[in-house]
């Protein structure tokens, strides 16, 4: 009886097993295509926390379901279970496997935080530190190397803004962020107003940006394509229009069209957010409750070409 119940429980762990790693393998699909060295890492996690949480939930229903088929009291039976009073092995076991995974968990993902290395390790302090000091950054990506590429991110109410440092130290300006595939890019991530999110799903990576502050941001685009760039906090009336594309291009294409923008005339480019409200101002409708104006269209060398009466892509 005793060896029949252990090939059970070996027989259900391999089968558990097998369908928490299945499941882990989906997790892959359930992102947009990985589009930067640091999403292989963060996927990575996601897909080992998805066969972890698997494992544990079909353990636990199986161990539920198992227990009221076969151990349930019979139909007219109403006595009293066994005056059980508890057992200190089973409560020390069930207190450490916990207690474990969860050490494994924060272990695991912080190793894949300094393997990303997006930021400075000393960013968040130097908030508070004084300009003087200098900063202090971690080894990037083996992948990308050194900063190759080093961009200013201007974020208002509800635009984006990119300076790119142009041929012969001119500044060259654009609503849409261009970068070189394979290499490592540095941003500069400053707000006008309120908190702003840089947020791309496909590079999975996130950044709050707090007015006042300069914070450095760290990444290597692996894919050529173009992704969105989106405001992850809520950070007023049009924030959903507050979207860009990320246009990830050679090497070659990327200084051909640094060059080629450098060499237009600064124009205000096309703001969703200025266009809805300068649509609703004119409507004879008063909707009932203030709305703060958006900040003038950008002036930039560079603006993607869109029609003003339709919606971004």
């Amino acid at each position: 009886m005793k060896m029949r119940l252990i090939v059970t429980l070996v027989g259900a762990t391999i089968l558990l097993t097998l369908a928490s790693l299945w499941m882990g393998q989906q997790a892959y699909s359930w992102f947009p295509p990985e589009a930067s060295a640091e999403s292989k890492l963060i996927d990575d996690l996601f897909s080992f926390l998805v066969a972890l949480g698997t494992f544990i939930f079909l353990g636990v229903t199986g161990t539920l379901a198992y227990s009221v088929l076969f151990y349930r009291a019979g139909r007219y039976d109403y006595s009293d279970g066994p005056p059980i009073e508890g057992n200190v092995t089973l409560e020390i076991v069930w207190t450490a496997i916990p207690i474990a995974l969860v050490i494994w968990i924060a272990g695991y993902s912080y190793q894949v935080y300094e393997q990303m290395d997006v930021r400075g390790p000393m960013e968040m302090v130097h908030l508070h530190m004084p300009e003087t000091m200098p900063a202090a950054y971690a080894q990037p990506l083996e992948t990308g190397g050194l900063p190759s590429a080093e961009i200013a991110v201007q974020a208002k109410q509800w635009a984006w803004i990119f300076h790119y440092p142009g041929p012969g130290g001119q500044d060259v300006t654009s609503t849409e962020l261009h970068l070189p595939v394979d290499h490592r890019i540095k941003l500069a991530l400053t707000s006008d107003d309120v908190l702003h999110g840089f947020y791309v799903p496909a590079f999975r990576l996130k950044q709050d940006i707090i007015p006042n502050k300069t914070i450095d941001f760290e990444f290597t685009p692996t894919r050529i394509g173009t992704y969105r760039l989106r405001d992850s906090q809520y950070s007023g009336t049009y924030f959903a229009a507050m979207q860009a594309d990320v246009v990830v291009e050679s090497p070659v294409d990327y200084q051909a069209w640094l060059a080629d923008a450098s060499s237009r005339v600064p124009s205000p480019a096309y703001n969703r957010a200025s266009f809805e409200y300068n649509r609703s101002a004119e409507q004879s409708v008063v909707r009932g409750w203030a709305t703060v104006p958006p900040a003038p269209p950008p002036v930039v060398n560079y603006a993607p070409k869109q029609a003003p009466d339709s919606p971004p892509a």
